[in-house]
C-alpha cells in the first residue's frame, strides 16, 4: 500500500484538504466568560477518572490562544478546519438562556477563519454534553431530541452561511461505548440497559437536529462515525460469528438507523433482554436525508471469539503488525475496504474523512524548534494513497481531515499521547509545526500529487 512514484496522485477539483479538533481537548477555560460545566470539567475533576488526574482547564490554551492557531493554519495551506462548539459555552443550562459570550467566540472564530481563506466544517457535538442535563438524564432522557434541536437552532441562526458544513454529532459509538457501558469516559456509566437508550437517543437528536437545520439552515449537514473493517482471525464459524456482531457493533449501529431506518439485528442478540423494543414513529425522526457522512478512520480489528463482554468478540494483535501509541494496528487497505463497504452498503453519499492520524512518541519539548515524527509521515501518506484507491474505485470522497491539528487533551489518557501534526510544549504551550506538518503542506499545495515523491528521512 505504498505510493509508488510512477502513480498519479492528483485529486478530484474541489477535494477538501484540512485538520480537526475538538473543543473540549484544545479550548481551556471552560468555565471562562459564563460558561457553564460539562461532564466532562465534572468527570475529569472525579479522582481516578483520567491519567494523572489531567482535566481540560487549560488543555492548549486556544480559547486564548485562536488567533495565533488559525494564523499557523493559514501559514500550513489549510484549505478546511473542522472543530465542535462546546455545549454549554452557549447554553450554560444546556437550554435556555443564550450565553452571547460564548457565541461570540466562535462567531469571531469562523470570521478568522473566513479571513483565511479556510472552510468552516463545525460539529455540533464532540461529547461534552453540558453537566446541567445530565442532571437530568443526559442521553438516557427522551427530551435530549429536543435539547439538542433547541441549542442546534441557535448555532444556525447565528453562523450559518459563515459555516457551510454541520456536524451534528461526532461518533456515538464512543460516546454510548465508553460513556454508558464501559465506563471509561463521561459519564463514566456500566450498565448495558442504559447503553442502547443512549445510543437510541442520540440518533433521535441527530434526526432531530437535522430537521431543525433544514427549518433554519440553507447549507449541509450531516452525520460522523468511527468506523473499522473487522476481519475473522481464521475460518472457524465461531470467529465469523463474533466478526459479524463486532461489525453491526461498530459500524451497523449508527449508520443503518440513520440511512437505512432500522438497526442490524446483530444488537438483539447482543443486548439480550437489555435491548428494548424501540417506537417505530422514532426511526421516522432518525432517518433524515443527510448530505454527506464523515468517517473518522484509524485502524483494523482482526476479530476472534472469546468471553468479553457483551459481544463475546475481542482484537487479535497481529505479530507482523506495527502499532501506534494506542495500541492500533496501523492497517491503510482497511480504510479503502471500510470505504467500498460504505459505497456498497449505504450507495454514493458523499463522503468526508472527518479524522484519520496516530499517537507515535513525541518529545515533551520541541529541540531546535523541530520535532521529527517519521512514523506519522508514513501513516499519513499511506492512508492518502488508500483514499485515492477508494475514490479511484467510485467512492465519492470530498475532503480528507487529518487528525489532529494539535497535540491535545486525549480524553481520560490525559496528555499522555500526541496525535498533533503540530507539536504544544503544554508547560509554556508553544507551538511547533512537526515534520509531518510540514509535509501535509506540500502535500495541499500539490492537491496530492506529492504523495509520489520520496519521503524526506
Amino acid at each position: 500500500m505504498s505510493p509508488t512514484a510512477d502513480k498519479d496522485f492528483s485529486f478530484p477539483k474541489g477535494f477538501l484538504w484540512g485538520a480537526a479538533t475538538a473543543a473540549h481537548q484544545i479550548e481551556g477555560s471552560p468555565l471562562a466568560d459564563g460558561a457553564g460545566p460539562s461532564i466532562w470539567t465534572r468527570f475529569a475533576h472525579t479522582p481516578g477518572m483520567t491519567l494523572n488526574g489531567d482535566t481540560g482547564d487549560v488543555a492548549c490554551d486556544h480559547y486564548r490562544r485562536w488567533k495565533d492557531d488559525v494564523r499557523l493554519m493559514r501559514e500550513l495551506g489549510l484549505q478546511a478546519y473542522r472543530f465542535s462548539v462546546s455545549w454549554s459555552r452557549i447554553l450554560p443550562g444546556g437550554t435556555g438562556r443564550v450565553n452571547q459570550a460564548g457565541l461570540d467566540f466562535y462567531s469571531r472564530l469562523v470570521d478568522e477563519l473566513l479571513e483565511g481563506d479556510i472552510e468552516p466544517l463545525l460539529t455540533l457535538y464532540h461529547w461534552d454534553l453540558p453537566a446541567a442535563l445530565d442532571d437530568r438524564g443526559g442521553w438516557l432522557n427522551r427530551d435530549c431530541a429536543d435539547w439538542f434541536a433547541e441549542y442546534g437552532s441557535v448555532l444556525y441562526r447565528a453562523l450559518d452561511g459563515r459555516v457551510k458544513k454541520w456536524v451534528t454529532l461526532n461518533e456515538p459509538w464512543v460516546i454510548t461505548d465508553g460513556g454508558y457501558l464501559h465506563g471509561a469516559l463521561a459519564p463514566g456509566h456500566r450498565s448495558r440497559f442504559e447503553a442502547p437508550i443512549a445510543s437510541h437517543n442520540l440518533m433521535r437528536a441527530h434526526g432531530a437536529a437535522v430537521q431543525a437545520y433544514r427549518a433554519e439552515g440553507k447549507h449541509e449537514i450531516g452525520l460522523v462515525v468511527n468506523i473499522e473493517p473487522k476481519y475473522p482471525a481464521s475460518d472457524s464459524p465461531e470467529d465469523a460469528a463474533a466478526t459479524r456482531r463486532a461489525h453491526a457493533y461498530m459500524n451497523e449501529q449508527y449508520l443503518h438507523p440513520a440511512l437505512l431506518g432500522r438497526y442490524p439485528p446483530e444488537l438483539k442478540e447482543i443486548f439480550g433482554d437489555a435491548w428494548p423494543d424501540f417506537p417505530e414513529d422514532d426511526f421516522r425522526l432518525i432517518v433524515q436525508p443527510l448530505d454527506f457522512v464523515g468517517i473518522n478512520y484509524y485502524t483494523r480489528s482482526v476479530t476472534a471469539a472469546d468471553d468479553s463482554y457483551p459481544l463475546e468478540a475481542g482484537a487479535v494483535r497481529q505479530p507482523l503488525g506495527t502499532y501506534t501509541e494506542t495500541g492500533w494496528e496501523v492497517f491503510p487497505q482497511g480504510l479503502t475496504d471500510l470505504l467500498l463497504w460504505f459505497k456498497r452498503t449505504y450507495g454514493d453519499l458523499p463522503v468526508y474523512i472527518t479524522e484519520n492520524g496516530a499517537a507515535f512518541f513525541d518529545p515533551a519539548v520541541a529541540e531546535d524548534s523541530r520535532v521529527r515524527d517519521p512514523l506519522r509521515i508514513d501513516y499519513l501518506r499511506k492512508h492518502l494513497s488508500a483514499i485515492h484507491d477508494a475514490i479511484a474505485a467510485g467512492v465519492d470522497i470530498r475532503g480528507y481531515m487529518a487528525w489532529s491539528l494539535l497535540d491535545n487533551l486525549e480524553w481520560s489518557l490525559g496528555y499522555s499521547k500526541r496525535f498533533g501534526i503540530i507539536h504544544v510544549n503544554y508547560g509554556t504551550q508553544e507551538r511547533t509545526p512537526k515534520d509531518s506538518a510540514r509535509w501535509y503542506s506540500g502535500i495541499i499545495e500539490s492537491h496530492g500529487r506529492g504523495l509520489s515523491d520520496p519521503l524526506p528521512y
